[in-house]
């Protein structure tokens, strides 16, 4: 990606230039879609609309335009035509900004990358005619609650949030900070809703693995998993190094080849335990470095060309 940027912090321009790099990327449902609003997906309600559903008889109260005159002059019998109702879908985006986000080794902060995924996702809403809102988490549980709107303003009420509360180094992700961000959401979100979660999961224990099974009982459910290289395994190049928190600093010796196999090991554990979490509950999810191109990994994971059917998430 052809960004300038300090990858430390985000800036507004950057993430508005991330509208002109979308494929035709359409963010597809499973689960039935209940709000209200006419927009571009089908929900499970009855009503008039481009896609017949059925014929039924009669009932009162039923609108007489919906009435079907060569079906009922032939049975006798007054039957009318359901239609499926096309209604938009909101996306709600869980963006983890505690401080443990405000690390990169490579490129970008972890942080920088969760703002440009929820740029990403929220500009592919958008241009599909859904609701945009979220939800922006920090460890000290100021949580920045965004309601769903739709149409470039929500967009753009979304990347100021995101510019405007981002993380630093101060402070740790006490326990629960993120279960608690987990339930906002919760309270949130409407059943049959797009529910992204972008983080690095540190701060994911049973609790809130818990609250989302709830929200993937009811709605789709997509998880994007950040993390920097170093965090996957030690520099091989021999020598003392250090590493701080902002806090505390630690000094270790790359050659030590135990540790090495240690640290690595703790990441993979990691790794291979939400994957299998979140496939066991049907959750779409992805892994993503601070080093990768991001608009590319996303693009082949959840986009489409002209020439491509859509990738379900």
């Amino acid at each position: 990606m052809n960004t300038k940027t300090s990858g430390v912090q985000v800036s507004l321009a950057e993430l508005v230039r991330l509208r002109s790099q979308l494929f035709k990327t359409k963010l597809s449902n499973h689960k039935k879609v209940k709000t209200t609003t006419v927009g571009g997906y089908p929900s499970f309600f009855h009503g008039r609309g481009m896609d017949f559903l059925e014929l039924r008889h009669y009932q009162p109260g039923d609108d007489i335009r919906a009435i079907n005159w060569r079906v009922t002059a032939r049975t006798g019998k007054t039957h009318i035509k359901l239609f499926r109702e096309e209604r938009e879908r909101p996306v709600f985006l869980l963006v983890d900004y505690g401080p443990q986000m405000f690390f990169g080794t490579q490129v970008k902060f972890k942080s920088v990358v969760a703002a440009y995924v929820a740029a990403w996702l929220a500009w592919t809403a958008n241009a599909y005619g859904d609701r945009v809102g979220g939800l922006i988490f920090s460890a000290a549980e100021k949580h920045k609650k965004l309601a769903p709107a739709s149409g470039q303003r929500a967009v753009s009420r979304l990347l100021k949030a995101l510019v405007d509360n981002q993380p630093t180094q101060e402070g740790y992700l006490q326990k629960g900070q993120f279960s608690s961000a987990l339930v906002q959401l919760q309270k949130m979100a409407y059943p049959g809703s797009l529910i992204c979660i972008i983080s690095d999961f540190q701060g994911l224990d049973k609790e809130g693995e818990t609250h989302i099974k709830r929200l993937a009982q009811h709605n789709d459910v997509l998880t994007v998993f950040i993390y920097d290289p170093l965090e996957k395994a030690l520099p091989v190049l021999p020598g003392d190094y250090e590493m701080t928190d902002g806090q505390q600093t630690q000094t270790f010796n790359s050659t030590d080849y135990q540790l090495c196999q240690v640290y690595q090991a703790r990441f993979e554990r990691h790794h291979t335990d939400l994957e299998t979490f979140f496939k066991q509950q049907a959750i779409r999810w992805l892994s993503l470095a601070t080093n990768d191109n991001i608009v590319d990994v996303l693009r082949n994971n959840l986009g489409r060309s002209k020439r491509v059917l859509p990738l379900i998430l």
